[in-house]
């Protein structure tokens, strides 16, 4: 409902635009309202434009079926029996049913405890809570965000994995670390974000990376918080139970074990284990085109050549689309750069603003 205030002042600008000479419908539209509402204001000599809505002072009569007053004190008494003081009104009211006695239905039951304030949660049971947002990263270049996890291998003895932990940078889906180890360990984990920060450089960058990773207890041990912090590398992390708040990472572990080299009987030993994630990674860095990257490799992206290979590929299609324009119904393949990847994207707004806002150029 709209206020008398907010209506008697709509009323006057469109009527000041429409003597103005704009029409009706557009001038209503554009002040958020109908032109049958305005219409409806000012019949009855424009009733409701000194009056207001009448609706929330109507005296409405009660209904015929409605319950009656002594019924509703029966509903009211029986959902506070000892029996039915910790069920809900689902509950109540078939188990009634079964000792032959019915009084109202379940949303008559609801209605009244909610009249009553006893439409909370009944006993001992706990209102759902709100959930904690994904964790939104968006990375502009190389080495802001990294993601990482760990996966098993199987061997050919059965009950026994390796563990494959991996480091990606999310910009460009680079590979930037990796190990193979022969347990699950958190100083494995510590050791390997210490040579991943040592090989990309970060003390010398201004800014340390993201490290986003999932809920597993190595993940979060004490000894990598350790390193993470002496690195100077922020930790983030999933949301309990969810799968694909970091869907890099895991898309990244079907690709590795859907290669053909992935043995289908599992690894001899470890070191063959290790052989086969230097040869997976050289291929995923240097060979693999990746479809979420406009089909260039992450070694490509990493380092910027994409954008002239990119370039490139465009001017390909507009030369083939001049030379032949009747075998082109739309437009060309689209080979624009990706500027921005965002992990557990938000709003395409906010996105948008913090890629200018990476764009802007600092103050001398």
């Amino acid at each position: 409902m709209i206020a008398l205030e907010d209506r008697q002042a709509l009323a006057r600008l469109v009527d000041a635009a429409h003597a103005a000479g704009a029409r009706l419908r557009p001038a209503c539209q554009t002040a958020g309202i109908d032109v049958r509402t305005l219409q409806r204001w000012k019949s009855d000599a424009g009733r409701q434009l000194r009056s207001g809505d009448a609706r929330p002072h109507m005296v409405r009569p009660t209904p015929a079926r409605a319950l009656s007053a002594a019924e509703r004190e029966r509903v009211l008494a029986v959902a506070n029996e000892p029996r039915f003081a910790a069920l809900p009104p689902a509950r109540i009211v078939p188990m009634l049913a079964d000792d032959g006695v019915y009084l109202a239905s379940e949303s008559s039951f609801r209605r009244v405890l909610r009249q009553a304030g006893q439409n909370a949660h009944r006993g001992r049971a706990k209102p759902a809570q709100a959930t904690r947002p994904p964790s939104t990263h968006i990375a502009t270049a190389p080495g802001q965000v990294w993601c990482w996890d760990m996966t098993y291998l199987p061997t050919q003895v059965g009950g026994r994995w390796f563990y494959l932990y991996v480091i990606l940078d999310l910009y460009s889906r680079k590979i930037i670390g990796w190990e193979v180890a022969r347990t699950d360990d958190a100083s494995c984990a510590a050791h390997l974000v210490r040579r991943t920060a040592l090989a990309e450089g970060i003390a010398a960058k201004a800014v340390a990376p993201v490290l986003h990773g999932d809920n597993g207890s190595t993940l979060k041990a004490t000894t990598v918080l350790a390193m993470l912090q002496w690195q100077g590398i922020k930790p983030s992390y999933s949301r309990p139970r969810v799968s694909d708040d970091n869907a890099y990472a895991e898309a990244l572990f079907r690709t590795a074990k859907y290669r053909p080299e992935f043995p289908s009987k599992g690894f001899a030993d470890l070191e063959a284990a290790k052989d086969w994630a230097q040869l997976f990674v050289g291929w995923y860095n240097h060979a693999h085109r990746h479809s979420g990257i406009r089909y260039v490799s992450p070694q490509q992206r990493h380092t910027g050549a994409d954008r002239e290979i990119l370039a490139k590929r465009h001017a390909l299609y507009q030369q083939a689309r001049a030379s032949h324009p009747e075998r082109w119904s739309g437009a060309t393949r689209n080979w624009t750069y990706i500027d921005a990847v965002t992990l557990n994207p938000e709003r395409e707004a906010i996105v948008q603003s913090h890629i200018e806002l990476n764009q802007r150029p600092l103050a001398a």
